[in-house]
């Protein structure tokens, strides 16, 4: 049985969909917050699954903040950390501390716009799919191995909002099948931007937005 915890910042509709999903084998151990007032905090509660806040207001640098939050998440013996919408630059020292074994997912498709406003600058750079990215963390701000990508079609009318809200549909799908895959021992790190699937499907031809006619 591999322990889970999960960090929040806010609502965690990823963390919701993780949990939901009851991989085999594993146990959701932690939902963790940076903010008491995080929403994501009662649904956990509402699981039976145990909630802490590390609020990063109360200490005075992110080496502090990041100390006291490794302390109570390795209260819980994790075999995994995943970041769900936790909105904190981690400290190198602390993405070290869990090499191998900290997820996170961005709302793009890496290397494509890392940071934040990843909708509206996608829209704004002409871009015809967008997608999402699961990726092992590293020290660098989203980078790492990427585990799974999902791809979105950018449609005529988009705006940030609707762009945004078909994306978040298939984070919900692709973070609990990477999750699956660590509890199954299935990934494997095999470079610095690289991560073997055992026993991966994946067809042998590409596809193309707007398609191409024949």
């Amino acid at each position: 049985m591999k322990n889970i915890v999960i960090l929040i910042s806010g609502r965690g509709s990823n963390m919701e969909a993780i949990v939901r999903a009851a991989i085999p084998g594993s146990r959701i151990a932690a939902v963790i917050s940076n903010r008491p007032d995080a929403a994501g905090l009662g649904f956990a509660a509402s699981h039976g699954i145990a909630t802490a806040v590390v609020d990063h207001k109360a200490f005075p640098d992110r080496a502090s903040f990041d100390t006291e939050l490794a302390r109570v998440i390795d209260s819980h013996a994790p075999d995994l950390v995943v970041l769900a919408g936790f909105m904190r630059v981690l400290t190198a020292d602390f993405v070290r501390h869990y090499e191998g074994r900290l997820l996170n997912i961005h709302p793009s498709l890496l290397p494509s716009f890392p940071g934040l406003h990843t909708h509206q600058r996608a829209l704004e750079a002409g871009v015809r799919v967008h997608g999402t990215t699961v990726h092992f963390v590293t020290a660098e701000l989203d980078c790492g191995p990427i585990v799974v990508q999902a791809v979105v079609p950018v449609q005529e009318g988009d705006d940030e909002s609707a762009l945004a809200a078909r994306v978040l549909v298939q984070e919900h799908r692709i973070y609990p099948q990477a999750v699956r895959w660590f509890v199954e021992d299935r990934l494997t790190i095999t470079g610095p931007n690289h991560v073997r699937v055992a026993a991966e499907q994946a067809g042998p031809t590409g596809w193309t937005v707007p398609p191409v006619e024949a």
